[in-house]
């Protein structure tokens, strides 16, 4: 079994993972709430949550799996990219995790979880297809080969999609993190009542951006009044939602012609968006583009997704990863 460990922000993650990496046997996930008073992650305050609660997390894995220590056969550890110093945390339990009972350990790029978090959706799924990963943090698309290599296409030119929705939620005095919050205020609101750019949609380039998003929203409150922002906020917040919807949509669908792609699997915490997944599923069927999204669960970060991968990556050796570290990009 691997035993994987996830610690790049500000969920502390712990997994068992069969080895095929196609099955999960626990998954326990401790979202940090210390950061809401903040309206963003706050670096040295998710580091000192990991320090306290990592352990915890990770027995707890172990029980929900119904398995101990002794029955581990390798451990996985995120090792970038992230925030350095939760990064860290993560790298040096897996390796005293490791070391103690003679194990191999996995170093897994967080990204490279993310999409292989569609292996534990689809038992059937096999590359080569197209990968979009948005999250907080990212915003990219890939070609993943049938060696599982990621050949990166385009990425985000500002913030990442994830970003984005945190940013234009803090504008309109909403909650975070921002996506949930916003997708909220549209309940009943009239995505077409404002004008929002859509960023670089007229352009092959498979990149993105979303600074004139965010502008065009600033301009549109600056003129409003507070009895006005009350009663706009769901068009505000419909609008500025369906615009990073369909940014990241036109792109991976322009991603799939450009690479003759017949599956697109999407990943990362803004892949749980349900206006997306709706979006996608209504525009992959009229091309009849296989859609791989995992639920909701395996969007946002955990450790099933750096399970999975580590079940695709190499294994450095008993006690050769003492020297390794983490990098933040």
């Amino acid at each position: 079994m691997i035993l994987a460990l996830e610690t790049s922000c500000d969920d502390t993650c712990s997994a068992v993972v069969e080895p095929d990496g196609r099955r999960t046997l626990s998954n326990v996930v401790h979202t940090q709430t210390e950061h809401a008073r903040y309206g963003g992650v706050v670096p040295e305050v998710a580091s000192r949550a990991h320090l306290e609660r990592l352990d915890g997390v990770v027995q707890r894995s172990l029980s929900e799996a119904g398995i101990s220590l002794d029955e581990v056969s390798s451990v996985a550890v995120t090792v970038r990219p992230g925030l350095i110093g939760a990064l860290l945390v993560g790298v040096a339990a897996a390796k005293g995790l490791a070391y103690a009972s003679g194990l191999p350990l996995v170093p897994v790029n967080h990204l490279e979880g993310h999409v292989a978090a569609a292996y534990l959706t689809d038992l059937e799924l096999e590359p080569p297809f197209v990968a979009l990963i948005a999250s907080g943090g990212h915003t990219a698309l890939y070609s993943v080969d049938q060696n599982c290599n990621m050949l990166l296409l385009g990425e985000t030119l500002d913030d990442a999609a994830g970003e984005a929705l945190d940013k234009g939620a803090r504008m309109l005095g909403l909650g975070f993190p921002g996506g949930p919050a916003i997708s909220e205020a549209a309940r009943g609101g009239d995505a077409d009542r404002y004008d929002f750019p859509v960023g670089l949609k007229g352009k092959d380039k498979l990149d993105f951006s979303f600074s004139g998003l965010k502008t065009s929203l600033l301009y549109k409150l600056k003129a409003m009044d507070s009895e006005q922002l009350f009663e706009e906020l769901p068009h505000l917040a419909a609008g500025y939602e369906a615009a990073v919807v369909e940014a990241l949509t036109r792109k991976l669908l322009r991603a799939v012609d450009l690479q003759d792609a017949s599956t697109v699997v999407v990943a990362g915490g803004v892949a749980a968006n349900t206006l997306l997944r709706r979006t996608l599923e209504e525009r992959c069927a009229r091309t009849r583009t296989g859609l791989v999204v995992p639920p909701p669960e395996l969007c946002t970060d955990n450790a099933a997704m750096i399970g999975a991968a580590a079940a695709r990556s190499p294994a450095v050796p008993f006690p050769e990863y003492l020297s390794l570290n983490a990098r933040s990009i």
